[in-house]
């Protein structure tokens, strides 16, 4: 696994006191690169009150995290465009370093942004207990499950490996990558994007079957009364409705 992780693991890159401007603009770059999922970002997107605030000491780099995730810009490129749980996916990588970890915590955020809003759903990050032990208030977040954590399920490796992509890579808005692997709770095959281009989960032309207990009632192709088939576009969209209805997902698998 050291071919695929190595381009990943670097040390992590912290603002230290008395820092000079070249350690300031570095940390800068660092968390416009990890938060914004290593995009183009052009010189008039950038948050220059909130790099004012970091560099008079006004705020932590985890507020100047925070600052930068609550931003329009994040919001138009991941949230607004993106599937609720690319969304998800996107805001685990970028502010926790990993992928989601089960379908359990997919659920808790999507209830948090539709009940509590947007910032609440970020803050939820950024404030949590995992963000502070491995963080705290002045090291970037980092792609930090591409190795052996404590505390980190050894199958949030491979889905971690899956969303980093390549180097050269970006994050882009639209479906969901790990949807079937934590629905059906198994291991995401890597697939690491090639010459720099970000080709995605092939997955687009395959069907799924939902096995959902009884509760579940949802108006998708019926194969008996508690599993149903979907498309792999649809997949998404059919869970969270499942979900909405009250209905518990036994298991996803390809048909």
């Amino acid at each position: 696994m050291a071919s695929l992780t190595s381009p990943f693991v670097n040390d992590p890159i912290e603002l230290r006191k008395n820092f000079s401007e070249d350690d300031l603009q570095l940390v800068i770059s660092a968390v416009y690169k990890q938060v914004l999922g290593n995009i183009g970002l052009m010189e008039s997107q950038r948050l220059t009150s909130a790099e004012s605030l970091l560099r008079n000491g006004d705020i932590s780099v985890r507020n100047f995290v925070r600052m930068v995730a609550q931003s329009e810009l994040y919001q138009s490129k991941f949230f607004s465009s993106s599937s609720p749980y690319r969304f998800i996916e996107l805001n685990c990588k970028h502010l926790l370093g990993r992928a989601p970890e089960d379908q359990a915590e997919i659920s808790s955020h999507v209830q948090t942004y539709n009940g509590e809003g947007y910032v609440v759903e970020i803050n939820s990050y950024i404030d949590s207990e995992e963000y502070n032990n491995n963080f705290g208030e002045n090291t970037v977040p980092y792609p930090r499950s591409v190795s052996s954590q404590t505390g980190i399920k050894n199958i949030v490796f491979n889905r971690t490996v899956s969303l980093l992509g390549g180097r050269a890579t970006s994050d882009n808005s639209g479906q969901a990558q790990l949807t079937s692997s934590i629905g059906s709770n198994i291991s995401q095959k890597i697939k690491l994007a090639s010459s720099g281009v970000n080709k995605g989960y092939a997955n687009t032309s395959k069907k799924f079957c939902i096995v959902v207990s009884k509760s579940g009632k949802t108006p998708v192709n019926k194969l008996s009364n508690a599993s149903y088939v979907v498309s792999y576009s649809s997949l998404s969209k059919n869970i969270q409705n499942i979900q909405k209805k009250g209905g518990t997902i036994v298991s996803i698998s390809e048909v």
